[in-house]
């Protein structure tokens, strides 16, 4: 005994209960929309819709802020009743040059005086300030790199004229 042959009427019979070839749960009803990219196929970041022109009031790391809207990749979000939080999580390392150590070492016959070199010291500045902003049931994050100490400083300011702008 055969089974009945599936494409026999020319179409083919996904399984029971679908008649025909209709897609089920999850399989896409139409192809995805044409996404730009640019050279080296990076994809163009997204635009807002129309809705939300204007120029930006204040912008933080990927989070603008224009009208009454806080733009963000993950969506708008009200800028009324927004909460705003910074954290600073930087560091600041200090080391010994290799120039410092190279000359200490050329010196160091003249009677010991090239160990002073090993009192030279850099500081840098490495990490992020993480800003956070919630509203409207959502919530988004982004990190700021810390290119000095004073990095977490300017990020608060704009942060608290963030908080005055929410109120």
């Amino acid at each position: 005994m055969s089974e009945p042959n599936p494409y026999a009427d020319g179409e083919y019979k996904w399984g029971p209960g679908q008649q025909d070839a209709t897609p089920a749960y999850g399989y896409p009803q139409t192809p995805p929309p044409y996404q730009p990219t640019l050279p080296g196929g990076v994809p163009v970041p997204p635009q807002y819709p129309a809705g939300f022109g204007g120029v930006p009031t204040l912008t933080i790391g990927d989070i603008s802020v224009v009208g009454d809207q806080i733009l963000t990749p993950a969506g708008p979000m009200p800028l009324k009743g927004a909460v705003w939080n910074a954290m600073d999580m930087s560091r600041v390392e200090e080391k010994i040059p290799t120039v410092a150590i190279v000359l200490a070492v050329v010196f160091a016959v003249f009677c010991l005086l090239g160990l002073l070199f090993l009192l030279m010291k850099e500081k840098q500045t490495t990490g992020y300030v993480q800003v956070t902003v919630s509203s409207g049931g959502r919530h988004h994050s982004t990190l700021i790199p810390a290119g000095s100490p004073d990095t977490f400083y300017a990020v608060m300011n704009q942060v608290n004229y963030a908080r005055t702008l929410s109120i």
